[in-house]
């Protein structure tokens, strides 16, 4: 939660921000702020610096978009409500975090072992059923725009991950999912919902023994210097959703938001375009440095963890949504 006082500065600034955006014409340059909390080398990364340079381009300078990596302006849990009162225009958060708004549906991402490659996702995020699940942001003041792809997780501690039975008692960090502590608890260990700022140092200092990230993520803020193992379980999928203020949105003039959208739309392609390759090469320069012992679940080996942890869909059905997560399915032919 914010404090009172940044509250009241949020207060302000969304007062100021939509009184610039409902006569956008009138200014000189329309300000995008785009917020995010990993690092600009990341495939979130790039794909924002992606879209600041199309939609300046496509708008014809009418644009500035101006990206915040790496949590300069907010932390996991402050930049959603920062959105809705207007003190930025647009994010990326992890499709996770529409949870604690009340939009539970989004968790069918977080579950484990659901999609079996890029190929299958895309048949989700691309088709109806992720149009439809965009769709209920808008009754939050929110209007979701793209999918973006970060890729799939590998877990990490001070200790071997090899079978279920080496997560008992580990403290685990992990965003804020009910279903993502749901099978951190069914694996035994104790999830903690930590921003993602904090988790470097969290790592270094043993308050938590280990976390799960895909290889981008953890090799860009350096997790591997202090994580002695790493298993490449391709568990679960982390994507992110890239949405705005709903109010700022339908208040750009329309030539505006047209360009926008172009944008949008080619840095998605960007965006998904480069991130497995941006995982695989963050996976062997972390390999390749030494510091972190890597080790692949055999397919016999994905199987057994897959059947651990197939409790949680029972657990978490009534969250999420069983007609949620049996259209996920549908959508992939399961």
């Amino acid at each position: 939660m914010l404090t009172r006082r940044r509250l009241a500065a949020l207060a302000g600034a969304t007062a100021l921000a939509l009184s610039l955006a409902a006569p956008a014409v009138a200014q000189d340059k329309i300000i995008i702020k785009f917020s995010h909390v990993v690092a600009p080398d990341t495939p979130k990364g790039k794909g924002a610096a992606k879209f600041e340079e199309l939609a300046e381009a496509y708008t014809k300078g009418a644009v500035d978009v101006q990206v915040y990596p790496n949590s300069q302006l907010y932390k996991d849990k402050e930049e959603m409500e920062a959105l809705q009162l207007g003190a930025v225009q647009m994010l990326a958060p992890s499709l996770a975090k529409f949870g604690p708004l009340g939009l539970q549906h989004f968790e069918v991402f977080d579950l484990p072992f659901l999609f079996t490659d890029y190929a299958a996702l895309r048949k989700v995020t691309q088709g109806e059923v992720g149009k439809m699940l965009l769709s209920k942001l808008e009754t939050k003041g929110i209007t979701g725009l793209a999918y973006w792809d970060n890729g799939f997780k590998i877990m990490s501690a001070n200790s071997p991950l090899k079978k279920t039975d080496d997560f008992l008692g580990l403290k685990m960090r992990i965003q804020s999912s009910k279903v993502i502590a749901a099978y951190m608890n069914q694996l035994g260990a104790v999830p903690q919902v930590m921003a993602f700022s904090e988790v470097y140092q969290a790592l270094q200092t043993g308050v938590v023994d280990g976390t799960e990230n895909p290889p981008s993520n953890m090799y860009t803020q350096k997790m591997n210097e202090v994580q002695k193992h790493a298993t490449v379980s391709n568990h679960g999928y982390l994507g992110y959703a890239v949405i705005v203020n709903k109010q700022f949105w339908d208040g750009l003039p329309k030539d505006v938001r047209a360009g926008l959208e172009k944008a949008m739309a080619e840095a998605t392609d960007y965006a998904n375009g480069i991130a497995k390759d941006e995982n695989d090469k963050a996976l062997d320069a972390m390999k390749a440095s030494g510091t972190t012992q890597f080790y692949t679940l055999s397919d016999d080996e994905r199987a057994q963890w897959a059947k651990t942890l197939a409790p949680v869909y029972d657990k978490m059905s009534g969250r999420i949504g069983k007609d949620t997560i049996a259209a996920v399915k549908g959508a992939m032919g399961m």
